[in-house]
């Protein structure tokens, strides 16, 4: 019997089919209205939004009975502080070295130097105004739960639940079926799960083939210089300084780990959003890296939240490039300032696609380079977007692993085993026997 292909291989290959696809639209297709109307606008459209709604779908549910789980399986309010500080300081800590690389790569191989103006001729930006940070520490707390959760409003749904699960425990025994009742919900989530995986492999073909159908390849050769340097960054610090920070201080082998995140990886890619990818994190930490509940479900949607080291190097190379556009001198000072805003930044920056630029203008306004040369970046940033979002959830099963290991709340195990996770068994009513691999 032939040996059924794993959902990661099935996924690149329908993601490889998607952008070939998409390509050859934009090559020979642009102009033609039937094509547009029915596939990239139509069927990619649909399938593409169906299948993102459905990601999203999970998030608040999964997130919510997930870290009342965890919280109430910790037993101890004191540990869940140290794991909060901990997983807090670590994220700052990943922000602030993405953006410090990011500037200084860009420094030495200076994107933007000769850059022919008129490229951006027919572009604009108008810049979107970002809350102060006063605000966001203000709306940590929701003035009401229902429409936080309503809204999928992640600082506020974590803030509530983390209240309320710790409130559980409080009563004691009384609190009990609510703990178990949470537990049962949990599982249901997970295997939700796995269900909406099975689509995975269509719903990432028709998200990346509509993308490059508009998009399309040749749009990058203009903007290479920025695009190659954000893209050299990015593989440098996934590769580099958040496997040697797994290394040394989770104390676990990178090349494991990262051939358990290829999925996520992929996922979070697709769909551009570390809020959508939620799920398939939560549950790669969980079965496949061997994380306990306990500290997975506080950690990663807290990461999703506020881990933003992909937008922070896009936010120090874009500073680089266009300071080099406009022929200013930015100097040391410029760039502490940056590296500041980029890590502030990061804790209000929602986990949505595209919110890089509305920081990114905060970032320029603040140093005072022109805020329209976000312009000149826009043609390609969809792409980073992807890329970059892809990064954002590898550092946020990183620091998951690294917190977990430091709190014996990882089974080396699983981690070790190469097949944990990977084959859940989806079991069809009416006695039907048929199984997925997911």
């Amino acid at each position: 019997m032939q040996k059924k292909m794993d959902m990661t291989t099935k996924i690149l290959i329908y993601m490889g089919f998607g952008l070939v696809v998409g390509s050859l639209i934009n090559a020979f297709a642009s102009e033609v209205a039937f094509i547009q109307d029915y596939f990239v606008n139509g069927l990619f459209h649909v399938v593409g939004a169906l299948f993102i709604n459905a990601l999203k779908m999970l998030v608040v549910p999964l997130v919510t009975f997930s870290l009342i789980c965890g919280i109430c399986g910790i037993g101890d309010v004191g540990v869940l502080g140290r794991i909060g500080v901990k997983a807090f300081l670590l994220f700052m800590l990943t922000t602030a070295l993405a953006i410090t690389l990011a500037i200084s790569v860009s420094v030495i191989i200076g994107p933007g130097e000769g850059f022919d103006m008129t490229q951006a001729a027919a572009s604009t930006f108008v810049a979107q105004p970002a809350p102060p940070l006063t605000q966001v520490f203000i709306d940590l707390i929701p003035s009401n739960p229902v429409a936080a959760y309503a809204e999928g409003n992640m600082l506020q749904i974590i803030f509530f639940t983390i209240l309320f699960a710790v409130c559980v425990l409080m009563i004691g025994e009384r609190g009990k079926p609510i703990a178990e009742g949470a537990e049962r919900l949990n599982e249901v989530m997970m295997q939700v799960v796995n269900v909406v995986m099975l689509a995975a492999p269509i719903g990432i073909f028709a998200l990346i083939a509509k993308v490059f159908s508009e998009q399309g390849v040749g749009m990058i050769l203009p903007m290479m210089s920025y695009f190659a340097v954000v893209a050299t960054v990015l593989l440098l610090h996934t590769t580099g300084t958040l496997m040697i920070l797994l290394k040394v201080l989770g104390r676990v082998s990178p090349m494991i780990f990262l051939k358990k995140m290829r999925s996520v990886q992929l996922f979070a890619f697709s769909t551009a959003s570390s809020n959508a990818t939620i799920p398939i994190t939560l549950r790669t930490a969980e079965k496949r890296l061997g994380v306990d509940n306990s500290t997975a479900s506080f950690v990663v949607p807290f990461g999703a939240t506020i881990n933003m080291d992909g937008t922070a190097i896009m936010q120090g190379v874009a500073t680089v490039f266009i300071a080099n556009v406009y022929g200013i001198d930015l100097g040391l000072m410029g760039y502490l300032t940056v590296i500041g805003m980029a890590v502030l930044a990061s804790i209000g920056t929602a986990g949505v696609p595209g919110v890089g630029l509305i920081m990114l203008a905060m970032v320029f306004h603040q140093v005072g380079l022109p805020i329209e040369g976000i312009a000149l970046i826009m043609g390609v940033d969809r792409l980073l977007d992807m890329m970059r979002t892809a990064v954002n959830v590898t550092g946020d099963a990183a620091i998951t692993t690294i917190v977990a290991r430091s709190e014996d709340k990882i089974s080396m195990e699983t981690f070790n085993d190469p097949k944990a996770g990977v084959v859940e068994e989806i079991h069809l009513p009416h006695g039907s026997s048929q199984s997925s691999k997911v």
